[in-house]
């Protein structure tokens, strides 16, 4: 993986594109690159995964009269398909990097070429003669791609730091971007980058930017579809459509992993990818990760019912693997508190992101890429939002229906000029008219289509965000095989009896898995990312945030109530704050997150 930036129609300094690649660096430590114009410049820094010679960036072809740069961020899964093909097309190939498919792909087909790819990508391609620029981003959204429209010019980044490097591009905020911080964080709207004036493409997206204009268009949705197979036959499909996705993205030239929690989704993955590595003689390395005196201090409740310990022994016996367990402290998590905001460039999932950071650098020296498990939830139903019928029938978003609480949290100022529970409920409800479901379906049918399109839209975009910028500021690729936009699509349509197949979540997964897992592990109850429940955690984030209020000028208080945060002390919200994962120690530290963030990133309150 990458990262790539680019200018056009603006100044093209050295000393400015230098300024812009140091700021990609953690993304692409093994090398960089630049090419471009008077006026133009696309910017390239690399982390080396397959084919180090072949597969250099920006990449340049001439071809059918046009002179074609390319820089891309991602991962082709089908190469091999596509490069026969171009091949037949009178296409040549000097190396064997999917980058050096895509860049052919597109001369040959245009912005069509999208259709044909299966993969997670963010890129550009500039077409010299044409001085046109076309942006793309993959149909799921798990690599990232900003863009700021800037003094008659375009600038596009992996990342916003890189597009906040650019002279005049100041870092602000309005009072719409702070109510979105307050209302939706960790997530955001689709399409936003909460900084003012900075956009994002959004997942499944794409667009041309010539003559000082950029115009995007969605190339691809969830469609829903006539599901006529039988039960069995599905459950044969989804075993056929995960193994396959499981074996594509094993590609490397390098050392892979996988994460391993014990639980179902990444017990798969690591049984797949296990089984074809012993058939060339190598062993799998996993890696899970655990908390000090975690043992001790474990209660089982309904979202976590039993300790992912004992499950992970189970598999690595099975598996045979090479493992390796990472082991933090509460004092690891605020550590990093400071370098996961700076990752993400947002205030983000608390200890979720701590941890998964701490993980990504502890597995970093043993292998560069990764697979893991997220999304099966989102696609297969696993989340118990989507199971329980009061909360599925509530309006608004079911992993945080908590917007009378955020709105009290919001700052008076900004209370006053934005509305946040309608900012909320609109969102919600665009999310819900805008999902595709065909007429006649029974009323379950149709909120089991919307709840995965919400999760689609927001939950999930929060998750990709998460293991997108925590492995990559490590210099860290993992790959998410769930994400497979097939799987997605074909699971869209499959009716719900199906799904929760004898009432289990993600039962249908479990039914297609049999043989594949120990049975202990593929029946175990659903159990989330593992945080600490060490109380010395919630006693420090706690006793910072006092801190912080008795600090006069804490710039936090520009965007919260103060008087909010104190009753936080005495005061246990109803709902957590954003799934099952973040609760109240969370949300103080997403308080510390969102304070840092205002500190660090200078941030320009505009009233």
């Amino acid at each position: 993986m990458c990262a790539i930036a680019g200018i056009l129609n603006l100044n093209v300094d050295g000393e400015i594109l230098q300024r812009m690649l140091s700021s990609m660096a953690r993304r692409g430590p093994d090398e960089d690159g630049v090419e471009g114009g008077p006026d133009w410049a696309l910017l390239h820094a690399r982390l080396t995964i397959i084919d180090p010679e072949g597969g250099k960036q920006p990449m340049k072809l001439a071809w059918a009269g046009e002179r074609y740069t390319l820089v891309y961020n991602g991962e082709l899964y089908n190469t091999g398909e596509l490069r026969r093909e171009l091949i037949t097309l009178g296409h040549q190939f000097k190396g064997h990097s999917d980058t050096e498919v895509v860049l052919h792909g597109f001369a040959q087909w245009g912005e069509a070429v999208l259709e044909r790819m299966n993969g997670i990508f963010a890129l550009a391609v500039y077409l010299e003669k044409a001085k046109r620029l076309f942006l793309a981003r993959d149909r799921i959204g798990v690599k990232p791609l900003f863009f700021a429209i800037h003094d008659g010019g375009l600038l596009f980044a992996s990342e916003i730091k890189t597009i906040l490097c650019y002279p005049g591009v100041r870092p602000q905020i309005d009072a719409q971007g702070c109510a979105e911080l307050i209302m939706l964080g960790p997530g955001r709207l689709p399409g936003s980058g909460v900084f003012r004036g900075i956009r994002e493409v959004e997942p499944g997206c794409c667009g041309w930017y010539e003559q000082g204009s950029l115009r995007l268009w969605r190339y691809w949705k969830l469609k829903d579809r006539e599901h006529t197979q039988s039960f069995q036959e599905t459950s044969d499909m989804v075993r056929e459509l995960v193994v396959d996705a499981i074996k594509r993205q094993m590609v490397s030239d390098v050392p892979l992993g996988t994460f391993l929690s014990g639980g179902l989704d990444s017990s798969i993955i690591s049984a797949v990818c296990a089984g074809e590595m012993q058939k060339r003689g190598e062993v799998l390395q996993t890696f899970s990760v655990d908390y000090r005196d975690n043992d001790l201090f474990f209660v089982p409740g309904k979202f976590q019912p039993n300790s992912d310990g004992e499950y992970i022994r189970i598999m690595q016996r099975f598996l045979g693997s090479e493992h390796h367990e990472t082991v933090l402290t509460p004092e690891d998590l605020l550590d990093v508190l400071e370098a996961a905001t700076l990752a993400r460039d947002l205030p983000g999932m608390a200890d979720v992101d701590f941890s998964l950071l701490a993980f990504c650098r502890e597995i970093r020296p043993y292998v560069k890429m990764a697979l893991s498990g997220e999304c099966a939830d989102e696609i297969f139903g696993g989340y118990p939002w989507y199971r329980d019928p009061e909360v599925r029938a509530l309006e608004g978003f079911p992993w945080a229906q908590n917007t009378i609480f955020r709105e009290e949290l919001l700052h008076p100022d900004i209370r006053s000029r934005v509305n946040g529970r309608e900012l909320v409920m609109d969102a919600y409800r665009d999310t819900c008219t805008a999902s595709d479901i065909l007429p006649g379906l029974p009323e379950q049918e149709r909120r089991i289509r919307e709840m995965v399109n919400l999760n689609f839209r927001y939950f999930m975009q929060t998750l990709l965000d998460r293991k997108d910028r925590m492995s990559m500021y490590c210099g860290l690729e993992v790959r998410v095989p769930f994400c497979d936009y097939r799987i997605a699509e074909y699971l869209y349509s499959i009716p719900w009896e199906f799904k929760d197949w004898q009432g289990k979540e993600k039962g249908l997964l479990r039914h297609a898995m049999a043989g594949i897992l120990p049975e202990q592990v593929l029946w175990r109850k659903k159990s989330p990312y593992p945080k600490t429940f060490d109380p010395q955690y919630g006693k420090l984030v706690r006793d910072r945030v006092k801190h912080l209020l008795e600090e006069k000028d804490a710039p936090l208080f520009a965007v919260v109530n103060r008087d909010t945060v104190r009753r936080l002390f005495s005061e246990e919200p109803v709902w957590p704050w954003y799934g099952q994962l973040m609760r109240t120690p969370q949300t103080f530290a997403w308080l510390l997150q969102l304070d840092f963030w205002l500190r660090r990133y200078h941030l320009e309150i505009l009233h």
